[in-house]
């Protein structure tokens, strides 16, 4: 007897994750989770926009994305699409309430992205106390005998500040452990106290923060109360030989503020991979500053990270496809609507009892 052949699960990509060619920009970005399953039909995006259409979306169950904003203008036309998994653990691209509003899923990796980011971290606030930059610029210039103007400092005895007890936050103190530094403070409202207690820190409020830390590391999200946490009344707390780190989003920092506590020297030094409008397609005016390090918002990238946000970001779409609860979700409390598992359940042919 045949079985009969389950209802094709299409399955997009945003086209940021191809070049103008066609041709993956990444060696690995998780489709291999789909292997051998016939029902995964995967396409992507014909062209790339900075805000996904309800063109776009009209013949989605699901879509992996990659940078594009997700609006309610986004979702007028996605009667069949049941989740938008974002490709990494930020979400302000996305309206989750408009999401939400029309019974689509929102899911993110969180554990992807925790090493690949602490090590980078760690890597930057290394090469800003050694004065990479400015000592591999001595060679370039045949200044070689300069090189005693540039004395660095190490990691050890100094104090970590983590904005942010995440996966990313937890991971970085607990990487930093063998380098001699004094224990971790951090803020966080939101972290539990068990969490505290097994990370090994110290929680404070955020002046007590900025006025104490050597590094003040930014590993929290972009929400309406992140967003400007840091201005010049923060940076005015900020010791004038501490280094700021974001590697989480540039609207968390007013870059007015930063640049003239930098290009006046009253801090000494920051390390940016993000920024208040993206992407920079023209030369940054940070560039001027001999005491700060720019990267693309990409500095965490690897191809360890690509693998691990994609294999996480696909198998979240391969649960719901099955009728699963996916890992990751951003709005739970579809799990409960009518509306929402009765779609679920239509979309992938299966029993209302039987999902979730």
């Amino acid at each position: 007897m045949n079985t009969p052949q389950q209802t094709p699960f299409r399955v997009a990509l945003t086209a940021d994750f191809y070049d103008e060619s066609g041709t993956p920009r990444y060696s690995s970005f998780g489709l291999d989770t789909f292997e051998g399953l016939d029902n995964i039909v995967i396409s992507k995006f014909a062209e790339h926009r900075d805000e996904i259409t309800p063109d776009q979306l009209a013949e989605c169950h699901a879509v992996l994305v990659l940078s594009p904003k997700v609006t309610a203008d986004s979702l007028t036309d996605c009667e069949d699409l049941l989740a938008i998994s974002r490709f990494g653990v930020g979400y302000d691209t996305v309206d989750v309430e408009a999401c939400t509003a029309n019974n689509v899923l929102v899911t993110i990796t969180p554990g992807a992205v925790d090493r690949p980011v602490a090590e980078a971290t760690i890597a930057w606030m290394m090469a800003l106390t050694h004065r990479v930059l400015q000592k591999d610029r001595l060679v370039r210039t045949g200044r070689w005998e300069d090189r005693s103007q540039y004395m660095g400092c190490e990691l050890r005895d100094r104090t970590l500040g983590v904005v942010g007890l995440g996966g990313i936050g937890r991971k970085l103190v607990q990487l930093l452990q063998g380098f001699g530094m004094r224990q971790p403070i951090v803020y966080d409202p939101f972290a539990p106290p068990e969490v505290l207690v097994e990370s090994g820190v110290r929680k404070v409020e955020l002046a007590e923060l900025l006025s104490t830390a050597d590094f003040v590391s930014l590993n929290c999200p972009l929400t309406e109360q992140t967003r400007g946490l840091i201005g010049a009344d923060q940076l005015g707390l900020m010791k004038p030989d501490a280094y700021l780190l974001n590697l989480a989003r540039g609207g968390i920092v007013d870059e007015n503020a930063l640049y003239d506590a930098l290009a006046n020297q009253r801090i000494a030094g920051a390390a940016l991979d993000c920024f208040e409008d993206e992407p920079v397609v023209t030369p940054h005016r940070f560039r001027e500053l001999d005491n700060v390090i720019l990267a693309p918002h990409s500095i965490a990238w690897t191809d360890e990270l690509f693998r691990d946000i994609g294999r996480t970001a696909c198998q979240s779409v391969l649960d719901v496809s099955k009728g699963k609860r996916p890992h990751g979700v951003l709005n739970p409390e579809l799990f409960e609507l009518a509306s929402f598992r009765s779609k679920w359940a239509r979309v992938t042919e299966t029993s209302t009892e039987s999902i979730g």
